[in-house]
């Protein structure tokens, strides 16, 4: 058995090497080199190049709202305040945004750690007791973690976020649900309205009635499939914008949803990740001893939906209490 696994290595080692091989003749020793540092820039250390690209796709939905949409549709009297919410989403947006990415996240100094060590109880699972980051020479409170891109320990770390450069921490989770649900927020209402003013133009020009002629000769009622090509051909932009805000739409629900049942169940990203058997909790013993599947165990952070959520929106708070 340990021949065939040592053998089975090497075969894989082999394919790998023969792989990179192929790579290399394919592409340029430099040029690899090149695109290995550009990723490590974007993805391994503190840069505002996401924040740019974030802005800049936000700036392309709303010139496109505001120069071709609010137009069209107070033309066919759409409520105004329905037209105006995605600006009212986009300002709380940009407003949260904006404290999420200068908030301090809960960065563990000399200065706070002994009374961060005090906030919340070590599980001895997966958060150990007197365990120091080898890095920041400090050591960690239950729940930290060391960022490797912001180069520093996180108290309640739960990940760090490239659209906000920086991390997601105690002090700014509360920031970063609202920026996320405002965003969510406001894809989904653009979307709304973009759809709305579509299905209100086919319905008013009687399209969805007319016939064409098929590549054979024959009359065919129009379909959706019709439908969508001629509103494409007709308002490019327009139908294009709703992809992307559509798809934009459900990718951050997606996540909205994910955040939101780790923040009712006091969870973090960085302890899910970790996996179940490895996250904050602790075992509740009957008398005599038990095997391992026969432990029942519960999360020893969560104290009720509404608790989790005053120690997410309100830290200080939380943070008095517990010091």
């Amino acid at each position: 058995m340990t021949t065939g696994r040592r053998n089975a290595g090497v075969s894989d080692r082999k394919l790998a090497n023969q792989e990179n091989c192929l790579f290399s003749c394919i592409i340029p020793e430099c040029l690899q080199r090149a695109i290995q540092r550009l990723l490590h820039y974007f993805l391994h250390t503190r840069n505002h190049a996401f924040i740019i690209l974030h802005l800049i796709l936000q700036g392309m939905v709303y010139t496109e709202y505001t120069w071709e949409i609010f137009g069209y549709c107070r033309e066919l009297e759409f409520s105004l305040y329905y037209l105006l919410l995605p600006y009212l989403l986009l300002f709380v947006n940009l407003c949260f945004f904006a404290l999420t990415y200068v908030t301090n996240p809960g960065t563990v100094t000399k200065a706070n750690e002994l009374l961060l060590l005090q906030v919340y109880e070590f599980d001895e699972v997966m958060f150990l007791k007197n365990t120091r980051c080898p890095t920041c020479d400090l050591r960690k409170p239950a729940r930290s973690k060391h960022c490797s891109v912001c180069n520093r320990c996180v108290h309640r770390f739960d990940h760090h976020c490239v659209w906000v450069n920086n991390c997601i921490g105690a002090w700014n989770t509360g920031y970063f649900l609202i920026y996320l649900s405002t965003l969510t927020a406001a894809a989904a209402s653009v979307t709304a309205v973009s759809a709305a003013f579509l299905v209100q133009l086919a319905i008013l020009s009687d399209l969805y009635l007319e016939t064409y002629i098929d590549d054979l000769g024959h009359p065919q009622v129009v379909d959706i499939t019709f439908l969508v090509q001629y509103l494409f051909l007709t308002f490019p932009r327009i139908v294009f914008m709703l992809g992307f805000v559509l798809i934009l739409s459900f990718l951050l629900g997606g996540y909205l949803c994910f955040a939101l049942y780790l923040a009712i169940t006091n969870r973090t990203t960085n302890e899910w990740y970790r996996g179940d058997q490895a996250q904050c909790q602790h075992y509740l013993r009957p008398a005599g001893p038990l095997s391992p599947k026969h432990r029942v165990c519960r999360n020893i952070y969560s104290h009720g939906v509404w608790g989790n959520l005053g120690e997410i929106f309100l830290p200080a708070a939380h943070y008095e209490k517990n010091k």
